[in-house]
């Protein structure tokens, strides 16, 4: 549905003035911004979800509760992170609820499934614009351009080491390492040492994941000088975090926005299953020996990257058989390797869902993920542009979750998921606006204001 009824400003060079934006666009804005701030204090794992929260609790009304309806998907969330907290009690109380394993939990599910529907229904209840978040990223992923020259810097000069533990991130409880700044490093790449970075984030591959989505998201970006900055800081830190998945998962979503755009581009797919299966008969393979090599090469990449979470993720699987329904709860086990345990549940998301939830929380997971692709798939269908951009971001993300927890990762692209909701709250249309393509054509006015809204996020 079309929302053509917001305002629309009549300077854009006096609408990102920090004056016109309401409360919860300047905590949001700033608190993006200052993301480089956050990262070196060694709290923005535990500042974020605080801040969020607290925010929601401030500008909660219970009147706007009543009035607006929230997407169905935002409600899924909140059930997927209930049933988090019923499995995780039972997991708990089966070991006495130690107060380690109590906060450890407190703390994974303010950061995980509740932040997602803490940040997807924020703009619902307050005035966050989509363009208003976009700046804000567009600026965080132009900095990305001189943290990524600092570190490569301090790499070729030897400085810096293996990192730090800031003074604040010492007086928190819990495995410091998430906690820890780190700068680039040289890993093997195909046997060969090449620069690597985790940025703000304590894993390479998070910084595949988030400069994903930080692209899409800066796609909508008013500005072309900066727009082209903050694009260009996406590109660079994708290359650097060396995360082999998100290399395939880029053009495979700019391939999915493209089908919106061109019935060429929809056809593609017919066209391309064709191809294979030419390629197939031709030399006489199936389509398993097929996308045998391709794998091979890919895992050659980074071989004991892979063999560790191929490990991982089976022996997960084999420990959810014993519990199918409801998981474990709780992290009960590990798996050794070399000199080191690596926690079961480390890597597949989905893996890691029916390990620690069981099918039950399985299901509502998977819901929780279809239902949110749904909610842009129409107005995606319909050539709304920031729809298309959203559930092109959300497949990638998807596919991205098998080799990253989503728990882990959420509060490092909180942002994205504000976005998100900016976008739904702005499609979902008030008492008496347009709905339909058809209201919009018969209504000159509506149309005009329409259009200056798609000008405003178009490329």
């Amino acid at each position: 549905m079309l929302n053509v009824t917001s305002s629309t400003p009549s300077s854009r060079q006096g609408d990102f003035k920090l004056g016109v934006l309401s409360f919860a666009e300047r905590v949001i804005y700033w608190t993006i911004v200052l993301t480089p701030l956050w990262w070196l204090s060694g709290i923005q794992t535990l500042l974020y979800p605080a801040i969020l929260v607290l925010l929601l609790v401030i500008t909660f009304d219970l009147n706007k509760l009543i009035r607006t309806s929230l997407p169905v998907s935002v409600w899924a969330w909140l059930a997927m992170a209930l049933v988090m907290a019923w499995t995780a009690i039972i997991g708990l109380g089966s070991t006495g609820f130690e107060f380690q394993k109590t906060a450890a939990f407190v703390v994974t599910f303010v950061k995980s499934y509740f932040l997602i529907f803490v940040c997807l229904s924020l703009p619902f209840w307050n005035q966050i614009r989509v363009r208003v978040v976009t700046r804000a990223v567009a600026w965080m992923t132009t900095g990305y351009l001189v943290t990524i020259a600092i570190e490569l810097a301090m790499l070729f000069l030897k400085i810096g080491g293996s990192g730090f533990i800031p003074p604040l991130a010492r007086l928190l409880p819990g495995d410091k390492l998430s906690l820890k700044v780190t700068f680039a490093v040289f890993q093997p790449f195909f046997g060969i040492p090449l620069p690597r970075t985790v940025l703000y984030t304590p894993d390479p591959p998070i910084v595949g994941v988030c400069t994903i989505l930080c692209f899409f998201i800066c796609l909508g970006e008013t500005d072309r000088r900066l727009r082209r900055w903050a694009l260009a800081g996406c590109l660079v830190s994708l290359l650097i975090s060396q995360s082999r998945l998100a290399w395939i998962c880029f053009p495979l979503a700019l391939l999915i926005m493209a089908c919106f755009r061109s019935r060429w581009a929809r056809q593609g797919s017919l066209w391309g299953a064709s191809f294979t299966s030419l390629v197939c008969a031709l030399l006489g393979l199936t389509l398993s020996q097929l996308i045998a090599k391709p794998m091979e090469i890919f895992n050659g990449a980074r071989a004991e990257s892979s063999k560790d979470r191929e490990l991982v993720v089976r022996k997960t699987l084999e420990a959810w058989q014993e519990s199918p329904w409801l998981g474990w709860g709780i992290v009960r086990g590990s798996v050794k390797w070399y000199t080191y345990d690596i926690a079961l549940g480390s890597f597949s998301t989905y893996a890691s869902v029916l390990y620690l939830h069981g099918v039950v929380g399985f299901v509502v997971f998977v819901a929780a993920l279809a239902l949110t692709l749904w909610n842009f798939w129409g107005p995606a269908v319909r050539g709304n542009p920031l729809c298309k951009r959203a559930f092109a971001s959300l497949v990638a993300l998807y596919v991205l979750c098998n080799a990253t927890p989503l728990t882990w990762m959420t509060v490092y692209f909180w942002f994205f998921f504000v976005w998100l909701g900016a976008i739904l709250a702005e499609v979902q249309p008030p008492d008496g606006s347009i709905t339909s393509w058809e209201q919009l054509a018969g209504d000159p006015e509506a149309r005009k204001k329409f259009y200056q809204i798609v000008d405003e996020n178009r490329l």
